[in-house]
């Protein structure tokens, strides 16, 4: 365990002086100072063989359909409707209930002590991009 508390120190170590700023600008020095990538010559594909031509299988014909008999079905029994609706009984009248009012209670005031949250995004100096010779 330990071991890997000492590799895990020694790589952060390792990181932190490559990402020096000398070291960013030289590296920086460095792409800009590069010769041009020159450009390869395209591959030529060889071209795909043809697809060989399948020979069509030929199918049996579908046997012919079966016809089945219709099937009869029974009757329905016959529902009446009655023609008039039992009356239905009337449901009793309930009292209205008139709630007392209730007491006039007033907000507590917020106090103006909250911080304002900056919404503007600060400018670091570092991410700016070099000058141009």
């Amino acid at each position: 365990m330990a071991a890997l508390h000492h590799t895990l120190v020694l790589s952060l170590v390792v990181l932190m002086s490559f990402s020096g700023i000398q070291i960013s600008l030289a590296a920086r020095h460095l792409l800009q100072t590069m010769p041009p990538i020159p450009t390869l010559p395209k591959a030529t594909l060889p071209p795909l063989p043809t697809m060989p031509t399948l020979p069509q299988a030929t199918l049996p014909p579908l046997p012919a359909m079966p016809t089945l008999p219709k099937p009869t079905l029974p009757l329905l029994p016959n529902t009446q409707i009655p023609s008039s609706l039992p009356n239905i009984p009337t449901l009793p009248s309930i009292p209205k209930v008139t709630l007392p009012p209730l007491p006039a209670t007033s907000l507590p005031s917020i106090p103006n002590a909250i911080p304002s949250i900056q919404t503007t995004m600060p400018s670091i100096p570092f991410f700016s991009p070099p000058p141009s010779k």
